[in-house]
């Protein structure tokens, strides 16, 4: 487990090198990093100032994942903040996670295959105390 500094330093350099891929990518491709734990990618989003992250997940998890559905590619995530509460740091998350390729059952076809994930978190790992939103400024 990550302790605050660590994290917090973890999530800058995601966001630094989030913000060089997207000065070099073309403008509708999201710039994705290579985590091998998601919540690396949720605290991206916390701190994004339009709430987004994106990355790719790496490391056994994965490989499990990609290796029980012969999938045909990496294991995509993209974190979309949904609400902001009032609590400092805190924040209603949608999680996707999507793969191609994935084979569900013998005999059938490679698809893409999508799951999205609602999430309460705050950037200290735990959910809200409260779940009264931001004022809008």
């Amino acid at each position: 487990m990550l302790n605050r500094t660590t994290t917090y330093k973890v999530s800058l350099a995601l966001c630094s090198a989030m913000l060089g891929a997207a000065a070099s990518a073309a403008p509708e491709a999201a710039p994705r990093v290579a985590v091998n734990d998601p919540k690396v990618v949720m605290l991206a989003a916390i701190d994004a100032p339009d709430g987004r992250a994106a990355g790719m997940l790496t490391g056994e998890l994965a490989d499990a994942i990609t290796r029980r559905f012969s999938a045909t590619s990496a294991l995509f995530m993209e974190v979309t903040t949904l609400a902001r509460y009032a609590q400092d740091g805190c924040r209603r998350l949608n999680v996707r996670f999507w793969q191609e390729g994935v084979r569900l059952a013998p005999g059938q076809g490679p698809q893409k295959q999508t799951i999205d994930i609602g999430i309460n978190y705050c950037r200290n790992g735990q959910p809200p105390a409260n779940l009264r939103l931001e004022k809008a400024p």
